[in-house]
């Protein structure tokens, strides 16, 4: 019996009956979306007699003149060795030669199938086989290209179905969990925020319910859409291109197989396919690079994102200005600023909430610790494994957790941030040094905050990013840690006394005694957690003398700047206006990272609340929510600095005194001072490690190689930071008339 079903029609039915008679409206023909469509203001006509008779001389054939429809400013010549079927509609072709880099192509319509296409200006069509139902923008340049098709049915990525199609054929993106159990529908315009919000809240039936019925009105369920590329767009090369839609300006050069895709294009940012990618099922958005064999499907690329050199992205999202390359992630929801770089990392079944960089060697996510592939992994802000970390289902990281080489046996349950976590094999136990970025790495973690700002490239942006290390999300954590380390301290003492702790208050209360006395009894005890890893091996903790101080330190400083700022903002002149506009009662709420964007629960539960009760009504309302909360954004994160202020220190601020308040200014000087001198000293480690300056003749040439240290302009930057910090501090204590 045949495998393949052969259906053997008319050649004259080639190119019509596009969308059949059931799914046409009354009193429309199989045209009327694809006129709808077509905008580039283009007046057609029909051929002249003198027209038909070249074009059949240079060898083109239709199965109906009167349906191929051209510009008046249409030039015959240029039309050679095509055949039409169907209406096909030709806009102004001109003796010209249009040139994209090194590629050189005259104009017009040469040796093609051409299957019910319209064209704009000045187009340039060479040696496409088989070209069906497309929009071509004005001077496009195709080469090349073995088939260029939309079917009637094309979805263009999104997670929707066409009339009377099954429920089975829509695409989900199955993103956090490989259970499907967070899978979300894609849209064009999907941001990272509504990617988060949908795969949370899960039990909330009606929200979720709203979440599709948001994308359903988004995307039009209607078939017959045609297929588009856009003004400018040059596709050479290429093999199978099959319901896409591409923007203006893109540019795809031998790709294996396109299909099912949106690709954002255009003045936002020009979008590059490049050789022997494989894409399938996604939405791509503006100046996005994928090319070199990337394979990518069921996805969503964010706008300036990255996939080379053999990347693999399956059921995943990928955030704004996010790389990845040589590796393979599935299932994941990735927040802008990621890179991966490495051809041996993994990544799969994760919520990785941005500024993270995956090291080679890495495998995330590839064990699991239950009988079904239903674990997941959240790291925070910052995260950063090292080389050849093996991490498991289920794990939850605290922002800028570095995770030490190591094959880590357990679940770890991490609520420590800025930490550095170690698999000490040889002494069977895990190892967490707190607050190791600020002892030994200053310069790495405020050189990454300054990065990611310097390099977001969105110009349009509906979701407020926060980059910098000290934020709402990350001062809650540092305040969690606190805690954490007084009672992780006040039961090693109170075991050296005795045998048991009576309760966690007691050890709280004796752990903070001896941090904030700094007693030197700290550095001897042996602290222990219990309760973050899954296992029976011990949990060291050091240096949380050190740690316990520097958080302190550092809620004082960015208090202190929110303080500041407020000054700044509101141009305060003394202490008695400032005394105004500080409330009488502050809170520091709790703040979730929704897709790279802070926000307080309060807020994200006034956000579902509105979806739920029809106040927020389509994907569109959603965005324009968060630019709503992004605008109050700056005012939210100042009240919460003097919330933990005001915490930190004990100090009624709407109430302090001049004395309380010059003793911010002049420690805020100093912390900012000590921070400076961090990420120089930091760095400077570099250029005096013997075993870095080995492999240079001396210190001239190894200058030569990666620069001087005084001439780097991070730090140049950072000491200009100070003296103005300092200069701002002179001039506001001189406004409130302080004596130094």
């Amino acid at each position: 019996m045949p495998q393949n079903k052969i259906i053997k029609t008319p050649l004259n039915s080639l190119g019509y009956n596009f969308i059949k008679e059931q799914y046409i409206p009354k009193g429309k023909d199989e045209y009327y979306l694809r006129n709808i469509q077509i905008k580039n203001g283009i007046h057609y006509r029909q051929l002249m007699a003198e027209e038909i008779e070249m074009l059949v001389r240079n060898g083109n054939t239709s199965d109906d003149w009167n349906n191929i429809l051209v510009s008046d400013a249409f030039n015959p010549r240029l039309v050679k060795n095509c055949n039409f079927y169907g209406l096909v509609r030709i806009g102004k072709l001109e003796n010209f030669c249009l040139s994209f880099s090194d590629l050189k192509a005259p104009v017009g319509l040469y040796n093609s199938n051409i299957i019910s296409c319209d064209f704009g200006d000045n187009v340039s069509i060479h040696y496409v086989h088989y070209l069906s139902h497309y929009i071509i923008g004005s001077e496009a340049i195709i080469t090349n290209v073995n088939e260029l098709i939309t079917t009637n049915h094309a979805k263009f990525g999104t997670g929707i179905i066409k009339q009377d199609e099954d429920e089975s054929v829509r695409i989900w993106m199955e993103i956090c969990n490989e259970n499907t159990g967070r899978k979300v529908m894609p849209f064009n315009g999907m941001l990272p925020g509504d990617a988060f919000l949908w795969s949370r809240y899960r039990d909330d039936k009606t929200l979720q319910d709203k979440f599709k019925s948001f994308t359903e009105k988004k995307c039009d369920n209607k078939r017959g859409y045609y297929g588009k590329v856009g003004d400018r767009t040059v596709i050479k090369n290429c093999k199978i291109i099959k319901d896409v839609w591409v923007g203006s300006d893109a540019y795809f050069k031998g790709a294996n197989k396109l299909k099912n895709l949106t690709v954002n294009s255009g003045p936002e940012g020009r979008t590059q396919i490049g050789e022997g990618c494989e894409i399938v099922n996604g939405i791509i958005g503006f100046g996005c690079r994928l090319f070199y064999g990337v394979k990518a499907v069921r996805f969503i690329m964010a706008d300036h994102s990255q996939l080379k050199y053999g990347a693999r992205l399956i059921n995943s999202y990928l955030g704004q200005n996010a790389t990845i390359s040589c590796c393979e992630v599935l299932n994941s929801l990735i927040f802008p600023a990621h890179e991966q770089h490495h051809n041996n990392s993994f990544l799969c079944a994760a919520l990785v909430m941005g500024q993270s960089n995956i090291a080679a060697g890495a495998t995330i996510g590839s064990n699991h610790n239950s009988r079904s592939a239903d674990g997941e992994i959240i790291m925070g802000r910052g995260f950063w494994p090292g080389l050849c970390v093996s991490l498991k289902h289920n794990s939850v990281f605290a922002s800028f957790s570095m995770v030490n080489k190591g094959d880590y046996p357990a679940e770890l349950n991490i609520k420590i941030p800025f930490s550095l976590i170690s698999n000490d094999v040889h002494n069977n136990q895990l190892t967490i040094m707190p607050a190791y970025w600020f002892l030994y790495n200053m310069y790495a973690l405020a050189r990454n905050a300054w990065k990611y700002t310097d390099r977001d490239k969105r110009t349009n942006k509906p979701q407020e990013l926060e980059y910098h290390y000290l934020a709402p999300d990350s001062i809650n954590e540092i305040f969690t840690a606190l805690e954490l380390l007084e009672l992780y301290t006040g039961r090693a003492y109170l075991l050296t006394q005795k045998n048991s702790v009576d309760s966690d208050d007691e050890a709280i209360e004796v752990g903070r005694l001896l941090l904030k006395s700094k007693n030197k009894i700290v550095t001897q005890l042996e602290i222990i957690a219990n309760d973050i890893e899954n296992s029976k091996r011990p949990t060291l903790l050091i240096k949380v003398l050190e740690a316990y101080a520097i958080f302190e330190d550092i809620i004082l400083y960015y208090g202190i700047e929110q303080l500041i700022q407020i000054i700044q903002f509101n141009k305060i002149a003394n202490l008695a206006e400032l005394h105004k506009l500080i409330p009488r009662k502050l809170i520091r709420d709790e703040w979730i990272n929704v897709g790279g964007q802070l926000m307080t629960s309060m807020e994200v539960a006034d956000l579902k609340k509105k979806i739920v009760t029809n106040k927020v009504k389509s994907w569109d309302d959603v965005h324009d929510q968060y630019l709503l909360k992004g605008s109050k954004y700056a005012e939210q994160k100042r009240v919460h600095g003097l919330a933990s202020l005001q915490q930190i220190t004990g100090i009624q601020l709407a109430t302090m005194n001049i004395q309380q308040f010059n003793y911010f200014l002049t420690a805020a000087s100093n912390t900012k001072e000590w921070i400076t001198r961090s990420i120089y000293n930091s760095r400077a480690k570099d250029y005096s490690n013997p075993y870095r300056k080995m492999v240079y003749e001396n210190f001239a040439e190894m200058n030569e190689v990666i620069g001087k240290l005084e001439d780097n302009g991070f730090i140049t930057d950072q000491n200009e930071s100070l003296l103005a910090f300092k200069k701002e501090i002179q001039r506001i204590k001189k406004l409130f008339k302080i004596k130094n």
